[in-house]
Parts: structure tokens; C-alpha cells; sequence
């Protein structure tokens, strides 16, 4: 897209109106919003509604299924966005895919608001992980419209949003959560498709005036003839999968167990055909050879962070409904509440964490001793769960002061790894493969959650140290491997700080 169109999309937006930045970013802020809420709400009763027993209102699934099938979710989401990448650029354009995303990811909720067993959960995740992917990348990338290229609110503008994501994520486990544990879990689920219908209805009725013609463009959309083609090999592979997946849930060779494998192994097969693909391209250059090759630990460092941050929603949930003292300073605790504190700790740190960057300047860190700051804190958070079990063991409740410290930790090595890493990802990708960068950043997450689905089910009470002491160990020991290594990798980032 030309500079000339860019700057025709910048005037269509009305530049003030929103804390003095362009209206547009009303109409995105309580979107994603919305969408947030929707899905943490959602996500903070889905792994106890899987395993509650029928007379509890649950579906009555074995845990270690559950808490597998809470990851291998989480995976597919983030492994979406790719989908979601491609058709905003070569068909419908960022705003009209937003649309659709919200629209599925409502559906979905509207299938588990209706008590009607496993086949819904199904359905609903295979909606919701679509409508996500087809949300989620596009709205970050409708912020970027609004602003020109040089405008000095830009950063800022990105901060204001993100505050949005994780206002969504804050609030949605305290109501969804409680309704979803104190009345009923369908009824929580529908709290969580109102809040997508509201994000929905912001989005159509103020996109118009302000957003002007952000998002409305094909970034490289598909020549007349090859639309006919791919459309043929898009049915195709989607008659394909659906004609082995129903031939092996009837003929029974398609169990969970095997899906969770499958989608374990995509995991580390699409990042290494990525990575390999990039790497021999002829239109990678030899530097950009050089920063890709530095990129590779930074990647394999951020799935082992993300494996243990996303452990926050299952194996720590799990942990928070079981093992944990829900009677607290007089309140009454509710279990999915836990969910509310990494989104409050970081709402809370994240301008800590920006002014200690700037303060620090050239004397901050490099991005490979971030990275092992984030890994260090994780591992941390995991060790300190060591504690309740060997202080009194698992038959006694743990104290709910031990999960805060947890969730405390694993948002430090958050701020240091998270942020850094999707700079680093766009500075170190070879230009001829910038647009799929942000599609490699969510990967890290999506092969951490892949890996996780093999590895939960070997949490138990009884195995509560071994768990906690193995993960958090190795977590901490890559991250001093990292650290003595970040000299070398700062030197075939050729440059790139």
C-alpha cells in the first residue's frame, strides 16, 4: 500500500476525540474490550465446568482431560491467528474480518450457554477458536491505521489498548466467574457471549464515523484467477479434515488422547518449517540469516515461559478449586477469582516496567538477558509452590497468599520477556517475511500450550512437588544457560539491540 493511501486512510479518521487520541481508538479500546471479557470470562469456569461431576452442573470429564484439552484450546487459538492474518490480507480486509470474528466467538459462547453436553463444548470451541483467530491479530492491526507513521501518540496509543485487553481480562473472572460457580455454569457462559454481543454493537455502530477507511483495504488481495484456485484447495483441505476427523470419531481411532498428540506435534512442526523456510528463502539476506539463527533461542526461551504462565488457567485453577484455602480474612473466596490477579498485576507493573526501561536507557539489558529475567521469575513461580505441600503436606489447605506470590512472580518474568520479545520479532525477521512476524511472536505461545497438553496430566496431588520442582528447575537453569550464551546472541543480531 502506497504512503499517499495510507495518509488518505490517517485523514478519514477524526484525529481527536478519545484522551486526545484519534476517535478510532474508542471503537477498538472497548472491542477487544469486550472481546476480552468474552473470552477470560469464559475461560476462567471452563476447565471446572469440564470436570464438575453431572450433579454439579459440570460435564464430569477425568481432570487430566480436561486440564489437557484447557491447553490444547489455548494452543489452537493462538495457531489461528495465522488464518486470520491471511484472510485480512487477501480477501476481506482487517474491519469486515473483525466483524465475522465477533460474530463466531458470540456464537460459540451462545453454543455453551445451552446445556447440552460434550458435542457442544465441541462446537463451541471450534467456533470460538476460528472467530479468535480472525479477531484478534486484525484488531492490533486497525490500531496501526489510525495513527500516520510518524505520529508521536502511536506507542502510547498501543498502551491505551493493551490497558483495554487487560481491563476486559480483569473484571470478566469476578462476573462471569461467580455467577458461572454460584448459580450455574450455562448461565456464566451467557454473561460471556452479552459482553461479545456489546463489543460487537460498539464496533458496527461508531466504526463508521470513526474509523473512517481504516481496515477496509485488501492489503494484497487475490488476482481474479487465483481466487478460483485457492478458493478449490481451501475446500478441499477443509472437505479433507473433516471427512478424517468424523471417519475417526465414528470408526473410534480418533480419541482425545490422540488429538491432544497431534496437535502437540503441530506445535514444533509449524515453527520449524517457518524457521526453515525463512532461513533458505533467496530473499533472505546472509545478516538476516545471522539474526534469524539469534532469534531461535529467544523463541525456544519464550515457549518455556509461556508454558509456565499459561499454567495459570489450568494446573494453578485446578490448584485454586482444590488445594487452596477459599476462606480468607473473612471473604469468601471463589476460585476462578485467581484468574483476575496477571491482568491486575499488570495493569498494575507494566508503567513500572516502562519507566525502568527508559531510566535505565543504554544501561538497561539486552533482549537475551531479558529473556532470562523472564524465564528466572517463571521458574520462580513455580518453585515457590513447592512450599504448602512441603511445609504441611497435601492434605491440609494451602494458604491462598501462596498462589498471589505465584501469579506475582510469573507477571515479573512477563513484563521483562513479553513486551521485548514482539520488538524483537519484527527487528529480527527477514523483511521479505515482515508480515508473518507477528504470526511466528503467538507461535511461541501456541507450541508452549501444545507441549503443556502432553505434560499436564502428570500433576497431581501426589506428584504436587516432583511437578512444581522438575518445570520451575528447568525453567530457571535455561535462563542461566541463556544469560551466559546472550553476549554470543547479541552478536549475530548484527546490530539489532
Amino acid at each position: 500500500m502506497d504512503n499517499n493511501y495510507k495518509q488518505k486512510i490517517v485523514q478519514s479518521v477524526p484525529q481527536k476525540g478519545f484522551f486526545g487520541h484519534p476517535k478510532g481508538l474508542f471503537t477498538l479500546f472497548f472491542t477487544e474490550f469486550w472481546e476480552r471479557f468474552s473470552y477470560y470470562g469464559m475461560k476462567a469456569l471452563l476447565l471446572y465446568y469440564m470436570y464438575y461431576s453431572v450433579s454439579e452442573g459440570g460435564l464430569g470429564l477425568d481432570k487430566s482431560t480436561a486440564l489437557a484439552i484447557m491447553s490444547i484450546y489455548g494452543s489452537l487459538v493462538y495457531m489461528s491467528g495465522i488464518i486470520g492474518g491471511w484472510i485480512a490480507d487477501r480477501l476481506l480486509g482487517t474491519s469486515r474480518t473483525v466483524f465475522y470474528g465477533g460474530v463466531l466467538i458470540m456464537l460459540g459462547h451462545i453454543v455453551l450457554a445451552l446445556p447440552s453436553g460434550t458435542t457442544a463444548l465441541f462446537v463451541s470451541m471450534v467456533l470460538i477458536v476460528i472467530g479468535t483467530g480472525l479477531l484478534k491479530p486484525n484488531v492490533s492491526s486497525i490500531v496501526g491505521d489510525v495513527y500516520s507513521e510518524e505520529d508521536a501518540r502511536r506507542d502510547s496509543g498501543f498502551s491505551i489498548f493493551y490497558m483495554g485487553i487487560n481491563a476486559g481480562a480483569l473484571i470478566a473472572p469476578l462476573i462471569v466467574g461467580t455467577i458461572g460457580q454460584e448459580y450455574n455454569f450455562h448461565l456464566g457462559f451467557g454473561i460471556a457471549a452479552i459482553g461479545m454481543f456489546i463489543g460487537l454493537a460498539v464496533f458496527v455502530a461508531t466504526k463508521k464515523k470513526n474509523l473512517g477507511l481504516a481496515g477496509t483495504y485488501v492489503a494484497n488481495p487475490l488476482a481474479p484467477e487465483e481466487k478460483k484456485k485457492v478458493f478449490t484447495r481451501i475446500g478441499l483441505a477443509v472437505a479433507l479434515i473433516a471427512g478424517l476427523g468424523t471417519a475417526g470419531i465414528v470408526t473410534g481411532t480418533l480419541t482425545i488422547d490422540r488429538f491432544v498428540t497431534l496437535v502437540s506435534i503441530l506445535g514444533i512442526v509449524i515453527p520449524a518449517m517457518y524457521f526453515i523456510v525463512m532461513y533458505r528463502s533467496e530473499k533472505t539476506t546472509d545478516v538476516e540469516r545471522s539474526r534469524l539463527l539469534a532469534y531461535i533461542p529467544l523463541f525456544i526461551a519464550a515457549m518455556m515461559f509461556w508454558a509456565i504462565q499459561e499454567q495459570g488457567s489450568n494446573i494453578l485453577a485446578l490448584y485454586a478449586d482444590e488445594r487452596v484455602q477459599l476462606q480468607f480474612a473473612g471473604i469468601e473466596l471463589k476460585s476462578s477469582w485467581f484468574q483476575t490477579l496477571n491482568p491486575l498485576f499488570i495493569v498494575t507493573l507494566a508503567p513500572v516496567f516502562a519507566w525502568l526501561w527508559m531510566k535505565l536507557g543504554k544501561r538497561q539489558p539486552s533482549t537475551a538477558k531479558k529473556f532470562s529475567l523472564g524465564l528466572f521469575f517463571a521458574g520462580l513461580s513455580f518453585l515457590v509452590m513447592i512450599f504448602p505441600a512441603y511445609l504441611n503436606g497435601t492434605d491440609s489447605l494451602a494458604s491462598p497468599l501462596w498462589l498471589v506470590l505465584s501469579f506475582f512472580l510469573v507477571v515479573l518474568g512477563e513484563l521483562c520477556l513479553s513486551p521485548v520479545g514482539l520488538a524483537a520479532t519484527t527487528k529480527l525477521a527477514p523483511s521479505a517475511f515482515s508480515a508473518q512476524t507477528m504470526s511466528l511472536w503467538f507461535l511461541t505461545n501456541a507450541s508452549a500450550q501444545a507441549i503443556n497438553a502432553k505434560i499436564v496430566g502428570y500433576y497431581t496431588e501426589e506428584t504436587e512437588i516432583v511437578y512444581f520442582g522438575i518445570i520451575g528447575g528447568a525453567a530457571i537453569l535455561l535462563g542461566i544457560l541463556l544469560f551466559l550464551l546472550s553476549p554470543k546472541i547479541q552478536k549475530m543480531m548484527k546490530g539489532v539491540n
